[in-house]
């Protein structure tokens, strides 16, 4: 026979094959799991600084001037009876989202679960329910021009490299959240053109804006903190709710960005804004020359001193 013929085999027994080691659902979740935004990325830097606070009832009362946003946290909120514990509630899923590894996709899997359930009619007859895209995608929106304003005044404002890096990384928060990127514009030059006609055609005063805006709302007495806090707190709140309100509402309609402030039909002043940019001089002096203990939320203080040690 010639060295060149082979010879013919058997085919091979599909059934004798080696088994392949089953994929756990663990492994296949984990690869399409979206990550938080990188490291020392413009979010990582800001997102966790105290700052933010001033600027997160602006995005809240942009979220809620959305009729049907509106309606769901009017019906189905507790910002009336426990504003402290649902803001604290908010404040730590927001740090989840880019401070908490792993944590963060499980965090976005919790909200989007806790918003099937939420569903009713608007003040104009209209059904909602929270987790129709283009109500979700909205109130995640709010937060890119809101931080891009605030930056500007308690910080510096962003370059373009860095806005388009801040957007990019807002994104990536969306889809933490489950927002399909067919829901939101991909770019900054879509995105304000969406943003334009939301606020010219879908936004108002609705109820839960004017109450967040009212002075003389009958807010709680804080009830987080240290007991010797708690009780000084409750002793004075008579006297101190009105004025933190005032503050509050101040800060609210300051820090959002005007063309918000006109499409909701809210009065600012050349005064009020004469005295907000002084309340922002000082935090931009102030702030920065901080301890990191003071100057960061612990979720992102301790997420900061890991990424240094590399633990």
């Amino acid at each position: 026979m010639s060295e060149n013929v082979r010879t013919s085999r058997p085919a091979p027994d599909p059934a004798a094959r080696p088994a392949r080691r089953p994929e756990r659902v663990s492994e296949r979740i984990s690869e399409r799991e979206p990550v938080p935004p990188p490291v020392g990325g413009v979010l990582w830097t800001v997102a966790g600084d105290i700052r933010g606070l001033l600027m997160l009832p602006a995005a809240l009362t942009l979220q809620v001037a959305h009729p049907a946003v509106g309606a769901g946290v009017d019906d189905h909120s507790v910002f009336r009876t426990d504003p402290w514990g649902r803001g604290e509630r908010s404040l730590r899923s927001l740090q989840l989202w880019i401070y908490g590894g792993p944590a963060a996709a499980e965090e976005g899997r919790r909200l989007r679960a806790m918003h099937k359930r939420i569903q009713g009619t608007d003040a104009h007859g209209r059904r909602y329910h929270a987790l129709t895209p283009a109500h979700y995608a909205w109130v995640h929106a709010t937060g890119y021009p809101v931080f891009r304003h605030g930056l500007r005044l308690l910080a510096r404002p962003l370059t373009e490299a860095q806005e388009r890096q801040l957007y990019a990384e807002w994104l990536q928060v969306g889809r933490i959240l489950g927002i399909h990127d067919r829901d939101m514009p991909q770019t900054i030059e879509e995105f304000w053109p969406y943003y334009h006609r939301v606020l010219d055609e879908e936004l108002e005063a609705t109820v839960v804006v004017r109450e967040l805006l009212d002075p003389d709302a009958l807010v709680p007495a804080p009830d987080r903190g240290p007991l010797p806090l708690r009780l000084v707190l409750r002793t004075l709140w008579p006297w101190l709710r009105g004025p933190l309100q005032r503050v509050r509402a101040f800060a609210t309609v300051g820090f959002m960005p005007p063309d918000a402030r006109a499409a909701l039909g809210l009065e600012w002043t050349a005064a009020q804004d004469r005295r907000l940019c002084r309340f922002a001089r000082i935090i931009r002096l102030v702030v920065p020359v901080l301890p990191e203990r003071l100057r960061y939320l612990p979720l992102a203080r301790r997420a900061r001193r890991a990424a240094r040690t590399g633990a």
